[in-house]
């Protein structure tokens, strides 16, 4: 049996991990999942072997190959290519996380400063996580409470990073509490750390509770529909003439809308067909000038009040090249996006880029070093090459001027600081539009539901979520989701929801846990190296 210890520790870690993981885990789980990687870790650095941190991060990389399996498999049904490098690379870099930890634990071996590096290194894992070419934060541990809202309403003082600082602690602490009884009996220091442990769980579980049913928001009123059109992404939508895609919409939002209505919210690439900026009027699917823009156009004028939000894919030619620019035949550089268009009766056609993208699919990571290579973005299911964005956060105001609404492309709802950049450009609302049918019916459109109820804690905004397929839906400030409508069926749904103006505290400041500790981690790192080479010279 002590043979195969480790790897019984390091399955039954990824296993605690991935139990713990909506939509249908229970997220108390995490209090604990690390605590057989800390015992593995504790035991091969007592041992007598080499190569203690390589072989401890193997033993991580397994335990996080199993977790990745069990909560985020359903991307092999979009890519099986993709998924296979997704889980690999994503697992591996949670490994070197677990392992910068037990590498630099040996040279502050005294008290509580071990088990302080955990904290810091993992964090500053995730924060980095968020806004680099391979970033996939879908797994940051903060998310797993996405589910119950009612217990995470101090997220809007501490973004998702408060989240993983709890479960760091409590881990720490479970595992403290182990340690004391199995090396010698200790009633009173365990009787201790216990008080310890349940104060640090139940504390903001309790304050949390409190605030969620002390939580009032400011009468501001908003009428919209969103639409749920319910394509096929891999065969309907792409196939189906323009038009049709563009008059089930119509059908589907027209029963529902009236003089009151502010806002309309259709989907993820809607619009099937690929239009040229900045008019919109050309469309190069067709070859010719655009047959949805005059649809809708038409469809709004009898609605003077309605602000349309529907997703679509454009181009714009350039006249310097960018780093995501591609060349035509005849030598013309031009940029594709995935756009935002946004219409009223004033026909301004505002747009934002998508700026956050899914790796592979939409963006060829380390572009400038890997352009050779460009035509791989395409056999993991997505674009070849990377699409243009914006670098800037844009808001859009409805055409009686009194409310504004930030535009959200699907995993851009994944991302809180970036999510902040809406509000502080003085978002009042939120709208994610969004495409889940690549996944099927799987738990991967919900996962992606859930996260966004964090954005609404995070803010205190309102958010009306329109999706191709899976869930479209309403979420208040308080993070609950209602007015849902069902997978793989044609709907809209109408609801009144609070425009907000104040600003929380994570609005304001960020992931300032996650700054602070990667700031910490790469002090601890540069130290930890240094007493290594001294070492080695004496």
């Amino acid at each position: 049996m002590k043979r195969y210890q480790n790897l019984i520790q390091s399955v039954l870690s990824g296993v605690l991990f991935g139990l713990a993981w909506p939509p249908n885990g229970i997220p108390f789980i995490l209090f604990l999942a690390f605590v057989p990687l800390l015992l593995l870790e504790d035991n091969i650095a007592k041992d007598l072997g080499g190569a203690k941190t390589w072989r401890v991060i193997g033993n991580a990389y397994l335990a996080f190959i199993v977790w990745h399996i069990i909560s985020v498999w359903w991307i092999w049904n979009a890519s099986s290519y993709g998924s296979i490098l997704a889980i690999l690379l994503n697992a591996s870099f949670m490994a070197i996380a677990f392992g910068l930890y037990s590498f630099t634990k040996k040279y502050f071996n005294k008290r509580e400063v071990p088990y302080f590096l955990l904290i810091i290194f993992w964090i500053a894992f995730e924060y980095f996580h968020l806004d680099w070419p391979l970033s996939f934060p879908w797994l940051n541990i903060g998310n797993a409470f996405a589910k119950y809202p009612s217990l995470i309403q101090w997220y809007e003082y501490t973004g998702i990073f408060g989240g993983s600082l709890w479960i760091l602690l409590s881990n720490i602490g479970v595992y403290k509490i182990y340690r004391l009884n199995i090396s010698k009996i200790q009633y009173k220091k365990t009787l201790v750390y216990s008080f310890y442990l349940i104060t640090l769980i139940a504390l903001p579980i309790v304050l949390s509770t409190f605030r969620y049913n002390n939580y009032v928001e400011t009468e501001n009123p908003v009428d919209i529909v969103v639409v749920q059109p319910n394509m096929d992404p891999y065969s309907e939508q792409y196939d189906a003439p323009p038009q049709e895609v563009i008059h089930r919409i119509i059908r589907l939002s027209e029963p529902l809308l009236d003089t009151n209505t502010i806002f309309l919210l259709a989907p993820e690439s809607a619009i099937q067909e690929h239009l040229q900026e900045p008019d919109f009027n050309y469309s190069t699917s067709l070859g010719s000038r655009t047959i949805s823009i005059p649809l809708l156009k038409y469809f709004l004028a009898d609605y003077p009040n309605i602000n349309l939000l529907i997703g679509l894919s454009s181009y714009k030619f350039l006249d310097e090249p960018t780093i995501t620019a591609r060349t035509t035949n005849s030598g013309a550089i031009y940029d594709e996006y995935n756009t935002a268009l946004y219409l009223n009766r004033f026909d301004n056609r505002e747009h934002y880029h998508k700026s956050k993208f899914v790796p592979g699919a939409e963006m060829m990571p380390f572009q400038k070093l890997l352009a050779p290579f460009q035509q791989i973005a395409f056999d993991l299911g997505g674009t070849v090459g990377s699409l243009g964005y914006d670098t800037e956060r844009k808001v859009f105001t409805s055409v009686d001027g009194r409310f504004k609404i930030g535009p959200m492309i699907c995993f851009e709802s994944v991302f809180g600081e970036f999510t902040n950049g809406y509000v502080q450009n003085g978002a009042q609302l939120l709208g994610i539009i969004t495409n889940d049918g690549w996944w099927g019916n799987t738990s991967g459109y919900k996962q992606h539901l859930m996260f966004a109820s964090l954005r609404a804690i995070e803010t205190r905004r309102s958010i009306a979520r329109s999706a191709n397929t899976g869930t479209s839906c309403y979420i208040n400030q308080r993070g609950d989701i209602y007015d849902k409508t069902e997978y793989w069926v044609q709907d809209a749904r109408k609801a009144t929801i609070n425009a907000n103006d104040a600003i929380t505290f994570y609005v304001r400041y960020g992931d300032y846990i996650g700054r602070l500790s990667s700031f910490v981690a790469v002090l601890f790192l540069l130290i930890s190296f240094s007493m290594m080479l001294r070492k080695r010279v004496n």
